[in-house]
């Protein structure tokens, strides 16, 4: 594809920039994105191999559901970013509030400075990168997918988690049910390095920890007496 096209928000729709994201791009390669003043549902909803810049903040659900394209916020963006994505990236180059990456099933999803609360919560596919730190709840009930923190995570990190797994270079305030340590391998590393190198950072991989399910969760105990 080739070609440009500008909108600015503050003199057209929304419905009008996402409209012609899903319908008229024929072959259109790039799209600014000015004056977004944290509009909702930027980008959602994306089935092509395009390349969007929002330059400014965006709001809720920026990217959800994306599909092949690469979004890039210039700014920070609101709760549920890149929600559902399917495959592509969406880079953040501020912050992001809660639930970003939530139920994510392909794709990659860069955040360069901090995550609010539940980053990644309900994961089944894709990658997360944050550069900075994540809220308490990170990842509760990720399935699948892989989330690597440069900074600390907060509180109940992990909770309830199956076969999805976090690599953190800072502290971490405390697990949730059935996450625990686990020792890194080559695997793991060799896996954090390629995602670093892939959300363009330079950390050395062998000072994040592993996190992952200890399985104690995946069936029901009767003798439990519903105390996990």
């Amino acid at each position: 594809m080739s070609g440009s096209k500008t909108f600015d928000l503050s003199t057209v729709s929304l419905r009008e920039l996402n409209r012609f994201l899903h319908k008229d791009l024929f072959g259109t390669a790039h799209v600014r994105v000015e004056h977004p003043d944290g509009a909702h549902s930027i980008a959602v909803g994306m089935d092509a191999p395009v390349h969007v810049d929002v330059i400014g903040h965006a709001g809720y659900y920026a990217g959800g559901m994306n599909k092949h394209a690469t979004l890039i916020v210039h700014g920070n963006a609101g709760p549920g970013v890149a929600e559902n994505m399917m495959s592509g990236l969406v880079r953040v180059k501020g912050f992001a509030s809660v639930s970003a990456g939530a139920s994510m099933r392909g794709g990659l999803l860069v955040v360069e400075g901090d995550c609010g609360l539940r980053c990644g919560i309900s994961l089944k596919g894709g990658d997360i990168v944050v550069g900075g730190s994540v809220g308490s709840f990170s990842m509760f009930m990720a399935q699948a997918g892989r989330l690597v923190v440069c900074g600390d995570a907060g509180d109940a990190l992990g909770d309830s988690l199956y076969e999805a797994v976090i690599y953190v270079r800072g502290s971490v305030k405390s697990l949730g049910a059935d996450a625990r340590f686990e020792d890194m391998t080559d695997a793991d590393f060799a896996a954090v390095a390629d995602l670093l190198e892939r959300a363009g950072l330079t950390h050395d991989p062998r000072e994040f920890k592993r996190i992952a399910s200890a399985r104690s969760l995946y069936h029901w105990n009767v003798d439990a007496q519903q105390e996990y």
